[in-house]
């Protein structure tokens, strides 16, 4: 069996996070909007169909080196109020088109970004008003938040109690003040620990922390120390994020040189020290890169064989919709994604017009519907069934360097990744990608595996 260094040199390659399949790179049959907007209709329809809605607010103070999202810098706060006039209005845009998506319990808001505590106190009211006045909540309701802890009130989370918001997501990234002044985020650990004490103490119930790995200047005094911090605050569920260097999207990552990156075996050490050290704390290894304690719905819902897995990331609720409002955003149904215009101008000017800013979108195939349960299951139960599949000796063979390597198993039509092979998830979930393997990509358009 190959040494671990080995495993990390073999398997470090190019690969998506398969939030969606086919990923984005690959969408190639655009609908128009009113098949998407029919698509909407359809679904709502069936019975015992549930919806989510994500909110993007682009907006951010300042750059952070390490970020892929799609961002508006500015300290312009007048932006604000045109911004959620035109959430709303993209907002009754759909409720117009699909009327069902009033009478259909709405099982979770997300409102991510950017930095939606750019928003006021009064803006957020406004906008959290708009958008759940006269809608009916789902009884296992979910209103979840990004936070910048360097940008947030403790009247803002208030405001986002006050609509029934229960969880919230904090940006950490790092503990270490010269890390953080690489990546240009420097964020204290008191004022982490503010927001993180005073969520709870407003009943949020559950926090998460995001955590980078692979990031410039860390090592494994850093990467212990940022854990050390992290178990002080027990957060609930845990994100650890390989860091995706891709500076052929995000020039800012250039800021930093390249020999101030852990590569190869030394950043792959430091993945194992987080993890054995999350683990010790009594987290459990949910799926890619996620951490959660045994007592949040996320591991239950792992227990349970249950979780789900969207543009959000994994989820412990199962929605056939997810409606994406803001610029940017992407939305899915069963049939179709489409995603809004990227650019801040133009999709202020689409919904002037129409209150729709469509930009792209895809229309998935039979076989697509086929590969997308499949890479789902295995991103979220650890395993798949290739019973019927037209391509499963294909699959198979594909499959077998990691169970050679005692990554995966093949056991008839059941392909699984086992416990040693949860870092190289990506790596099973390529071998099922039948786009990428029709059309390899002739340059770099993903980060690397791990």
């Amino acid at each position: 069996m190959s040494t671990p260094s080995a495993l990390f040199k073999k398997y470090d390659i190019p690969a998506p996070r398969y939030t969606s399949y086919p990923t984005v790179p690959y969408w190639s049959e655009t609908p128009t909007l009113e098949a998407w907007l029919e698509s909407l209709r359809q679904t709502l329809q069936e019975p015992g169909s549930k919806w989510s809605m994500y909110i993007h607010i682009p907006f951010c103070e300042t750059l952070c080196t390490f970020c892929g999202c799609n961002t508006t810098i500015t300290k312009n706060h007048k932006l604000e109020n045109p911004y959620v006039a035109r959430l709303l209005k993209e907002k009754d845009a759909y409720f117009k088109a699909a009327p069902d998506f009033q009478s259909r319990p709405l099982s979770q808001l997300h409102l991510g970004g950017g930095t939606p505590t750019f928003l006021s106190e009064e803006h957020l009211r406004a906008l959290l008003q708009g958008l759940l006045g006269g809608l009916v909540k789902d009884e296992h309701f979910e209103g979840s938040i990004e936070v910048d802890p360097r940008r947030t009130r403790v009247t803002q989370l208030e405001v986002l109690r006050e609509f029934g918001f229960n969880r919230v997501s904090l940006g950490v990234q790092d503990f270490d003040p010269e890390v953080q002044r690489l990546i240009h985020r420097e964020q204290s650990f008191e004022q982490t620990k503010l927001i993180t004490d005073e969520a709870r103490r407003l009943g949020f119930t559950s926090v998460n922390f995001d955590l980078i790995y692979g990031l410039p200047k860390q090592n494994l005094t850093t990467i212990s120390h940022m854990i050390e911090k992290t178990a002080q605050l027990r957060p609930d569920r845990i994100a650890l994020y390989s860091f995706a260097l891709v500076p052929w999207i995000k020039p800012g990552q250039r800021l930093f040189k390249d020999e101030d990156l852990p590569k190869g075996e030394e950043k792959r050490e430091l993945y194992e020290k987080a993890r054995e050290m999350l683990l010790a704390e009594g987290y459990l290894d949910i799926g890619m890169d996620h951490f959660a304690l045994p007592s949040d719905e996320l591991a239950k819902s792992s227990q349970r064989k249950a979780l789900h897995r969207n543009f959000m990331g994994y989820t412990d609720q199962r929605t056939d919709i997810l409606l994406g409002l803001g610029v940017s955003a992407i939305s899915e149904s069963p049939h179709m994604f489409f995603q809004n215009e990227k650019i801040l101008p133009k999709f202020e000017s689409l919904i002037d017009q129409t209150g729709f800013a469509p930009f792209r979108g895809h229309v998935l195939s039979k076989e697509d519907r086929h590969v997308r349960k499949q890479i789902l299951e295995l991103m979220t139960r650890g395993e798949t069934s290739l019973q019927g599949d037209k391509d499963q000796g294909v699959i198979v063979e594909r499959v077998q360097e990691m169970v050679k390597d005692g990554l995966a198993r093949v056991d008839g039509d059941k392909v699984e990744i086992l416990p040693e092979g949860r870092p190289f998830l990506r790596n099973l979930c390529l071998a099922f990608d039948r786009r990428f393997f029709s059309s390899q990509p002739e340059t770099r358009i993903f980060s690397s595996s791990i």
